[in-house]
């Protein structure tokens, strides 16, 4: 064997700072008797390292197989070192600064051995609400700038004890370099508060945590200060916890999140396949959708007209410890007034969330970075995400084959469910959800998580992406900001950005060939300045061409008919079907019967003559308009999605399949696209009501008879254009029934079939699909 001795610098890049990188390297080169160095900087992580080229060789191999839990290595480089080099054992050295071109880690769910020690009464982190280690805890929520060491991060205050800091400073510990690392005796303090101020005996050790237990079971309502953002607890199992809940939040209709101690006391509730039990228990930790199927049921008020229900596991040590004092799950929603940011200051938790909770558990570790917790849904086998947040974000994604010379681009996301992404040097870095940007507290939140985000990457953005829609407020922001910056404007349509996100994020070559984009959403604004929602796209990065769609429809009211349904059916109804007849033949009904007792004349007259009722092409409006149909969200919808989401609980899951035909949508051409018009859907749901079928019945041939309607569609366009590829994007294919229906009939005629999974498939995706089709464009004109 040889023995040649050799000087090699590596330079390892990807998600590598704050995860016990560094202690990993250290124990290695020990192990294999190599001499050098290892150090943070902006670019990753450099080792600096001299002996036999065979140990060498095995360092890198043993990174590449094992590195730490959290890390994540985009790249390792090797280049030699002079020969006059000297090291005199191995060593860690402190972080180097310099331009940044690192990542910021997921905060990560508490590791099994800092469990132990919370556990373990001959621990002196016995109880401690905030241990962690290189394995686990907060790390994006608490980073000011980078690189990731403690004086960069909200732990800066606390100075560590003497025992703290000799783990700190020892390589063979698991705390080595783990920035948040602290104890009772060092770190962050938590309390209870009332509205006189801190409760007596509080701060005692562990006292807060019971007290709030005892409080959580007598019925209160408790803010708790977690790792992300303030969360609003009480017991799941008191109903009139949980509508009090609802009422002072103003929150009527959304389901809540729940967190259960464990495995087993979701079992009680909800059933659980592998796939869900893995998300529960991964490091992201996130809220998983599930079906009630449980023994036990939890009030109705806890998710209203659903037949799901999403639990989180405990996350933060603080978590488990409150978990293993309670007996029930706990509501764990997040602490803000509906439909505003969630308050992550203790001032502003005790003043915004006054009139909601009854009592305060906080601490004094500040939080940076406001995080919702993410949901997930298991979906074709697959995750599916709906709200990518803590434990995800902000994991970049390596941009696929192709994009290697991109620009940095700054793109900026759509309306609802915001996100916005930065691109820089081939990677994607997707923001956490930001919410609503309809709310003025939302929006700033999100310009400052933007600057923030700026400043954590040295981002330099040379473009600027905003959605086609004009009233959008990023759009707005977009404009005045790249104006402001002398920067390039891009707008973006909102379709070919859904699709785009999804091949972006499955590894789609930037020279792919097109595929078919089928985007089924609420709104979006279409190339020709009508508002889209039933789409069927030729696309590539660089391209979309529309080659089918859904028949417009009015929006009776315009933006009313978002959150009054039956605007929506009345509109179908006098479109697609003479309302003189449906009135005279259908009188008997109910639904008749409601809408007649709206102002109909006034609302003819607004469709006639195109009054505060623009048409959109929306499967969205079409959800809601046979929802309401069948008495679903009528009246009223008190969120998005809330219509189709109660329809899609109240199918009878037999009748799915049956009777679709009678439900499908008919095709014509029009100036050479197809349009699918829903005519013979209207007559049969009439008549069906007629006949008295129960509303459960008539949802399950709806959705069957759409997924036939697509489907049959999708097969046609990839005949015709000679396509073998189809993505599914848009907040429709949320929708379990239909994301499976059209996926496994569409791999029945030999389609390859993509779906989002690392993204949602609503706007919260807007934003990385911008980002490369910005690229894309860029690319070629350099290319050019």
């Amino acid at each position: 064997m040889s023995t040649t001795h050799k000087a090699e610098r590596i330079r390892v890049r990807g998600l590598v700072q704050g995860v016990g990188f560094r202690p990993t390297v250290w124990n290695l080169a020990n192990r294999l008797k190599l001499q050098g160095a290892v150090w943070n900087d902006s670019e990753g992580v450099v080792i600096d390292v001299v002996g036999k080229a065979e140990q060498i060789s095995e360092l890198i191999h043993l990174l590449q197989q094992q590195p730490p839990p959290l890390a994540k290595i985009e790249s390792i480089e090797c280049s030699e070192l002079s020969t006059g080099v000297f090291y005199n054992g191995f060593t860690i050295i402190e972080s180097q600064g310099g331009r940044v071109q690192t990542g910021v880690v997921a905060d990560a769910a508490t590791c099994a051995a800092c469990l132990v020690d919370i556990n373990d009464p001959d621990n002196r982190r016995y109880g401690y609400a905030f241990t962690n280690c290189t394995h686990c805890g907060p790390r994006l929520s608490i980073i000011k700038s980078i690189p990731y060491d403690r004086a960069t991060t909200s732990m800066a205050v606390f100075q560590q004890c003497e025992t703290c800091l000799s783990e700190y400073t020892d390589p063979a510990n698991r705390r080595f370099h783990a920035q948040p690392n602290a104890c009772a005796k060092c770190g962050p303090s938590l309390w209870l508060e009332d509205v006189s101020g801190v409760i007596e005996g509080s701060l005692q050790a562990g006292e807060a945590i019971r007290q709030t237990a005892a409080l959580i079971k007598s019925g209160a309502i408790v803010a708790i200060k977690g790792i992300g953002g303030v969360h609003l607890a009480c017991d799941a199992m008191n109903a009139q916890a949980v509508t009090r809940l609802r009422d002072r939040k103003r929150r009527y209709h959304k389901a809540f999140a729940l967190m259960a101690k464990d495995q087993a006391m979701i079992t009680r509730f909800a059933s659980l396949n592998p796939t869900e039990q893995a998300l529960l228990e991964s490091v992201a930790a996130p809220i998983v959708v599930l079906d009630q199927t449980g023994s036990e049921k939890l009030p109705s008020a806890v998710a209203p007209g659903q037949n799901t229900l999403g639990f989180m596991l405990p996350y933060t040590p603080l978590h488990h410890l409150l978990m293993t004092l309670l007996d029930h799950p706990i509501i764990l929603t997040s602490g803000n007034q509906s439909d505003e940011p969630q308050v992550i200051g203790n001032a502003e938790a005790c003043d915004r969330l006054a009139s909601i909770a009854d009592y305060w558990l906080l601490h004094d570790r500040e939080i940076v970075n406001r995080l919702d917790d993410s949901v997930v849904r298991v979906v074709d086998g697959q995750r599916c995400m709906l709200r990518r947040a803590r434990g995800y974000a902000p994991e970049p994604l390596t941009l696929p084959r192709g994009f290697e010379q991109a620009p940095s681009i700054v793109a900026l996301g759509g309306e609802l469910k915001n996100t916005f992404c930065l691109v820089k040097q081939n990677q994607a870095i997707v923001s956490q959800h930001m919410g609503d940007l309809e709310n003025a507290a939302t929006l700033a939140e999100y310009q400052r998580t933007l600057k923030l985000y700026h400043e954590l990457y040295e981002h330099q953005p040379e473009v600027v992406v905003i959605d086609r829609h004009p009233n959008y407020l990023s759009s707005q922001w977009g404009e005045s900001f790249a104006a402001e910056s002398v920067l390039p404007l891009l707008k973006v349509q909102h379709h070919h950005a859904h699709i785009a996100s999804t091949l972006a994020e499955q590894g789609y070559a930037l020279d792919g060939a097109p595929v078919l984009g089928i985007a089924l959403d609420g709104l979006g604004m279409g190339e020709d300045g009508a508002l889209w929602g039933g789409e069927f796209l030729q696309v590539d990065y660089l391209t979309s061409d529309r080659l089918g769609y859904f028949k417009p429809i009015a929006m009776l009211g315009g933006a009313k008919a978002m959150y009054e349904p039956w605007r929506n059916t009345l509109a179908y109804l006098m479109s697609e079907l003479n309302w003189t007849t449906v009135t005279t033949q259908y009188s008997h009904l109910e639904l008749i019967q409601f809408l007649q007792s709206k102002p109909i004349k006034n609302l003819q007259q607004m469709l006639d003559r195109g009054l505060n009722s623009p048409t959109a092409s929306s499967c969205g409006r079409l959800f809601d308009a046979v929802a309401a149909a069948i008495g679903i969200c009528r009246e009223q919808a008190s969120h998005e999605g809330q219509a189709a989401i109660e329809m899609e609980a109240l199918v009878e899951r037999n009748e799915l399949g049956l009777h679709a035909g009678r439900y499908s949508g008919r095709t014509c051409q029009i100036e050479g696209q197809i349009v699918i018009d829903w005519q013979p859907l209207w007559s049969t749901l009439l008549e069906d009501l007629s006949a008295g079928v129960d509303a459960s019945r008539i949802a399950a041939r709806f959705h069957s008879g759409l997924i036939q309607t697509v489907v049959k569609m999708t097969v046609t366009l990839c005949k015709q254009q000679q396509l073998n590829t189809v993505v599914l994007s848009g907040g429709v294919f949320q929708n379990r029934i239909i994301l499976e229906g059209v996926s496994q009939q569409l791999r029945e005629h030999s389609l390859q079939v993509m779906s989002p999974s690392r993204y949602p498939a609503n706007d919260g995706g807007l934003s990385l699909g911008q980002a490369v089709i910005a690229a894309a464009r860029a690319l070629k004109k350099v290319s050019d």
